[in-house]
């Protein structure tokens, strides 16, 4: 439960200001930057609460990423559909955002994994 209320905290704050600006760009007419606000606000929405994913303990890693990856896959990927950033006139048009989706979230995944390697490596030595 406590991690459930972590990731909630993550998401639902950045998502409140996303929200915010969403609502105060729509409301001085500018419609397209409200809904790349909201969209974009509910991308971090579900990136702050599935980042809890990789503090389950008994989870292993690579459990951990399947996990990750399913979850990902079922909230931003459909969020990315229907944002309307990607013209989807054809299945062509789908199947280059999922190549998209996958390519990003594997340079994600590897500078993350880089980058807490060396955070790890300099708290050893601390």
């Amino acid at each position: 439960m406590k991690l459930l209320f972590k990731g909630l905290i993550r998401g639902t704050i950045p998502f409140s200001i996303m929200f915010m600006m969403s609502l105060w760009n729509y409301f001085q007419g500018s419609t397209m930057d409200a809904r790349t606000f909201f969209f974009n606000g509910l991308i971090i929405l579900f990136l702050g609460i599935a980042s809890v994913i990789y503090e389950i303990n008994r989870w292993n890693f690579p459990k951990q990423i399947m996990i990750h990856y399913i979850t990902m896959l079922l909230t931003v990927f459909p969020i990315l559909l229907l944002s309307g950033y990607y013209p989807l006139t054809s299945f062509g048009n789908l199947l280059n955002v999922f190549l998209l989706f996958n390519k990003v979230g594997i340079m994600l995944f590897v500078a993350t994994f880089i980058i807490s390697k060396i955070r790890r490596g300099i708290s050893k030595q601390s």
